[in-house]
């Protein structure tokens, strides 16, 4: 049973040699250690923070983003709007304009086709002349051709100078 249970001897050096590594590893390696680990804590905390301060200014920037772009969309929908009025007044005005025209053309034709109308019932009216005259000088040549209606015409004639 000897093995089973150790010697104090054995017991003794094993806590010298405990002790020993153990002031030995914490001048050695638990100061490094725990100055790693708590610079690894400080820079996780400032990756943290600077990572929410991210996340503020993302947040901030979303607000910004969307107000410009509901300010950008009134902007649009008041040129859209613009144009649109713009294009109305000058359609309104082209009509206007061609209503003008148009009224003015048919005056003008009007008063072309009154003179040519006042022409041309001058025209039918000395046509008419010529005609009658031509008509009353063939009659006259006819009916005068003999001596005894010459003087039967000079005598009607004297007839109704007398009584007018």
């Amino acid at each position: 049973m000897d093995l089973l249970s150790p010697g104090t001897g054995l017991i003794v050096w094993q806590l010298f040699v405990f002790v020993l590594l153990f002031l030995l590893l914490s001048k050695m390696a638990w100061k490094p250690i725990l100055n790693s680990l708590k610079e690894r804590e400080t820079s996780i905390q400032q990756a943290l923070d600077s990572a929410e301060k991210a996340k503020l200014e993302m947040a901030s920037l979303k607000s910004d983003n969307e107000k410009l772009f509901k300010e950008a969309r009134e902007e649009r929908d008041k040129i859209l709007r613009a144009a649109r009025e713009a294009g109305s007044r000058l359609h309104d005005q082209a009509q206007m304009e061609a209503k003008k025209n148009a009224d003015k053309i048919i005056e003008d034709a009007k008063a072309i086709i009154r003179t040519e109308k006042a022409a041309a019932l001058r025209d039918v009216k000395a046509q008419v002349a010529l005609f009658s005259i031509e008509i009353a000088e063939r009659l006259m040549k006819k009916n005068l051709s003999n001596d005894k209606a010459q003087k039967e015409l000079a005598d009607s004639l004297i007839k109704d100078l007398k009584l007018n």
